[in-house]
């Protein structure tokens, strides 16, 4: 029985390790913004502005 427990204990150890390693392994500065993310968004209109005119960035 103490075996049976000692094993689990141990395995509980290893997945917590694991997930341990996982979630603080990786890039320093995290992952790169996407391409939308990086460019500001515009301000919304304001009462009684018209919204510019024009295509879509």
């Amino acid at each position: 029985m103490v075996l049976i427990l000692l094993e689990a204990l141990v395995a509980l150890l290893l997945l917590v390790l694991i997930v341990w390693w996982t979630m603080f392994s990786g890039r320093k500065g995290g992952e790169p913004p996407e391409a939308d993310e990086a460019r500001p968004l515009p301000p919304p209109p304001r009462d009684g502005d018209t919204p510019p005119s024009g295509p879509a960035r």
